[in-house]
């Protein structure tokens, strides 16, 4: 007997049976009335015919479970008001890369309170920046903000004003950068609540006079004292501890303050004050020793004080001259005696030889100022190619390009286009691939302090960066490298995407030529029109003299490898090794260097698989001039020395 049992009363139970309604026939077809049992004492008993029911797992998203759990955290710190054990909570949380989620709960829950929680929640984002939320995580956070306004706008009436106060205490806190509201203005609808947040912080609050001021006492039925109050205090209880050298008093102080997520500025104010005054080191080296033994001051902080001091020492030192060297014998000092960690500062050993590479950074910083804006005025190439190498410091080429587009984003369409123009230039004669890469770089790692100055800095670094693939300067994978040493969703990382953008669109090649609106980029494409027909013209019967002229009258010395690469080209073509003369009386006269007769060879050699579409034997010929050029010194010795396997042993023929 075979049993079919699904257990429910609506379900079908059907019994085949060798008897009941004869021999092959079906028995009671429906057997509906549920009493059938399993005997498990019958001999034929199988388990497997149980009855069976099952049970529902209740499946979690760790995203729903880490937003129940921020709740919780932020009801018990507008309870307590205690930023430390909120911190640690989040901490103990885990799953900081949804912190972000952390920050829109917290601004949008304090934005239907008083304004007492509005102030303990962005103290709060003060003392959690940089520590336990990273500062991309911070703008991710008000971005998701910024896009849910219309939502939080429905519930909260002035959602807007308060929303945009938000984010105008970020910014005086120094938490968002001033440049954030540019670029989050571009992502979001002009017709959102969202943008009209960013314009209230702009004309209502940040232009206003006096606007720090403002928007920290915005919120006045806050109980906390506003950050510019507490450094206000560090600054008095420092000068204090000075004059009396009572170290318990001035901890006794510290600990008063109540703001432990803030004592790295005690620690920078401290040392800023023994520099200011040199016979108070002794004693502000005492305090902070003895506020770290204490457990006062943490490591954390102690650290990210002295790191703090260290990113502003350029600013300082307009105020106290000798901050860089002074604060250089600080951190050793602090090491030895064990209040701070040597492995968050550079070793002190390296101090003596850094201070010197820093003083051979600052003079080539300021010769290549000098050399730039001469190039600006006279727009001589060469001279510009001597004097860098004669500065001799090729290992900081890539502070040069930083540099350079750095000072050509602060004018007119000309420089610009100048600078891609140079940089092309450099390229061929004394810039490496890594050199490019390299420069850019660096000068993607600083976009966001770069846009502080210049507010279209990003659409316009992505012109640099797609001009110089256009330009052979750098090729496409250079900018996966490029993006791939930048910190995710920079302003860098946003460049990047941006210049992949505009070299993917139709027309690239033509409309980045002419983005600075035209001027010598569209020049090269006119100068291979000249470069090919005045080698027509001296292939068909020309003068030698006359072609050397007006290759001399094209002006762009950078650029006569293309003359080269040209040359060679319509010599395999036309089967005719005349034009090995013309390269020869312009090698001669120093009209075309080696190091462009190198390039002309090597773009040869990398469009080879090309040639030979349209050239059949272009490889055989190419090694034929090759060891011409060789035996004739045209092109540096680390050139390969053929193309394939095979190469000509043929000699060229005297003319």
């Amino acid at each position: 007997m075979i049993r079919y049992n699904l257990n429910r009363e609506s379900d079908l139970c059907i019994t085949f049976k060798d008897g009941g309604g004869g021999k092959g026939t079906w028995g009671k077809l429906l057997d509906t009335d549920g009493e059938t049992h399993i005997d498990r004492n019958d001999p034929n008993y199988d388990s497997g015919e149980e009855p069976y029911q099952l049970v529902g797992a209740t499946i979690t998203d760790p995203l729903d479970d880490y937003k129940k759990a921020v709740v919780s955290i932020i009801e018990e710190y507008f309870s307590t008001g205690d930023v430390e054990v909120a911190a640690s909570d989040l901490r103990e949380l885990g799953s900081s890369k949804y912190h972000l989620y952390f920050i829109k709960r917290l601004v949008s829950m304090a934005m239907d309170r008083h304004d007492k929680e509005k102030e303990m929640a962005s103290v709060l984002l003060s003392a959690l920046y940089a520590d336990v939320i990273s500062p991309s995580q911070i703008r991710d956070g008000f971005v998701i903000l910024l896009e849910s306004a219309d939502d939080l706008a429905v519930d909260i009436l002035d959602a807007v004003d308060i929303l945009a106060l938000f984010v105008a205490r970020a910014v005086v806190d120094d938490i968002l950068p001033p440049a954030f509201l540019t670029r989050a203005k571009k992502a979001l609808p002009e017709s959102s609540k969202g943008f009209q947040v960013l314009q209230t912080t702009e004309k209502s609050y940040l232009s206003a006079p006096h606007h720090a001021e403002l928007v920290e006492r915005k919120w006045g039925g806050s109980t906390h004292v506003t950050v510019e109050e507490v450094k206000k205090k560090i600054a008095d209880l420092l000068r204090e501890y000075v004059e009396s050298e009572d170290a318990v008093e001035a901890c006794r102080c510290i600990r008063e303050l109540g703001v432990s997520f803030f004592h790295h500025e005690v620690v920078k104010r401290a040392l800023i004050l023994s520099m200011e005054n040199r016979t108070a080191e002794p004693l502000i080296l005492k305090l902070l020793k003895e506020a770290s033994e204490e457990g006062l001051i943490s490591s954390s902080q102690m650290a990210k004080g002295f790191a703090r001091l260290a990113e502003s020492l350029d600013d300082l030192a307009l105020d106290i001259p000798s901050a860089k060297s002074l604060f250089q014998s600080l951190v050793p000092k602090a090491i030895s005696q064990g209040w701070l960690d040597a492995s968050s500062m550079k070793p002190s050993g390296e101090d003596g030889q850094a201070q010197a590479e820093d003083e051979r950074v600052k003079r080539f910083k300021e010769e290549v100022v000098t050399i730039i804006h001469e190039y600006f005025l006279s727009d001589d190439i060469p001279e510009l190619i001597r004097s860098l190498e004669d500065l001799g410091m090729p290992e900081f080429n890539p502070i040069f390009l930083k540099k350079l587009i750095t000072l050509a984003l602060d004018r007119k369409n000309r420089e610009k286009e100048m600078a891609s123009v140079l940089l092309s230039a450099l390229h061929i004669e004394i810039f490496s691939s890594e050199d490019i890469v390299n420069g850019f770089i660096m000068l993607l790692e600083s976009a966001e302090d770069t846009a502080l100055d210049i507010l279209d800095a990003s659409n316009e670094l992505a012109l640099f960066l797609a001009r110089a693939v256009i330009d052979d300067v750098l090729v496409p994978l250079n900018l996966e490298e490029i993006g791939s040493k930048l910190q995710p969703n920079c302003s860098g990382s946003e460049t990047v995407c941006m210049a992949r953008s505009l070299i993917a669109a139709r027309h690239a090649g033509e409309r980045l030529l002419r983005c600075w609106g035209g001027g010598t980029g569209w020049a090269v494409e006119d100068a291979k029109d000249k470069i090919l027909k005045l080698l027509e013209e001296y292939e068909s019967g020309g003068v030698l003299g006359e072609a050397c002229q007006c290759i001399r009258d094209l002006g762009m010395p950078f650029f006569n490898h293309e003359v080269v690469k040209k040359a060679l080209v319509m010599a395999m073509e036309k089967k005719n090794d005349r034009m090995l003369d013309l390269l020869q009386v312009c090698f001669n006269e120093g009209l075309i260097t080696i190091n462009q007769m190198t390039k002309g060879f090597t773009r040869i050699k990398d469009g080879m698989d090309d040639l030979a579409l349209d050239i059949p034997n272009a490889e055989e010929k190419f090694n034929f001039y090759l060891e011409y050029a060789q035996k004739k010194g045209w092109v540096l010795p680390s050139f390969g020395s053929s193309v394939g396997d095979g190469s000509s042993s043929k000699a060229v023929p005297a003319t």
